[in-house]
């Protein structure tokens, strides 16, 4: 069985060094629902999740120090989960977008294409996988068509400023890869195949 996600991931980093990644989901086997993962300074791994079946979803696909149930609110470019508060403003599209349009839908969605892709990705920006371990021995591969660059952002922790965006540095440790170092909004389908 194969369950597909198709919608945006966006990854911002703050100065104070927690770093944040936002799923935005349009469609999926669980509806429209969005969720955040977030990893503090100290290595802390957070999931922000609006239900029991998504957080049980994503706490088994990936790997997570606490895991929160929290009202999930978007709010335009931005979210609302819990302790997290965090807005972003699209910037241009990213020269990996130009490249990402280029491919045919068919076959950016093919998992042999995803495989072929992930070494590219991981040279061409440092962290970044197409294709890995989903955890329970499924697998996991993501087909991006766009991607634009993060030009603002505000993030707040209980209330806190995080301070102004920055790198996602170092990468984030949920699962088998990490966001662009670069803040970056992509349009993105997820797969996840059970064995």
């Amino acid at each position: 069985m194969i369950q597909r996600f198709d919608g945006h991931i966006v990854g911002l980093g703050t100065a104070s060094g927690t770093r944040v990644v936002v799923g935005l989901w349009d469609r999926s086997p669980y509806g429209r629902f969005a969720d955040a993962m977030v990893e503090r300074p100290d290595g802390h791994r957070v999931l922000l999740a609006p239900d029991e079946r998504v957080a049980d979803l994503v706490s088994t696909t990936y790997t997570f120090d606490d895991v929160q149930i929290v009202a999930v609110s978007l709010v335009g470019w931005g979210i609302d989960a819990g302790p997290l508060s965090a807005r972003w403003t699209p910037g241009t599209r990213a020269p990996i977008g130009w490249l990402l349009q280029a491919v045919p839908t068919p076959l950016a969605h093919r998992e042999a294409w995803a495989r072929f892709c992930d070494p590219i990705a991981r040279r061409v920006m440092p962290g970044v996988r197409t294709h890995g371990s989903a955890g329970r021995g499924r697998t996991e591969w993501y087909a991006a068509s766009d991607a634009w660059s993060v030009e603002s952002a505000t993030v707040a922790w209980d209330g806190e400023d995080l301070g102004p965006l920055a790198p996602v540095d170092p990468p984030v440790r949920f699962g088998f890869g990490s966001a662009p170092r670069t803040p970056t909004l992509t349009r993105v389908t997820s797969f996840i195949r059970d064995h």
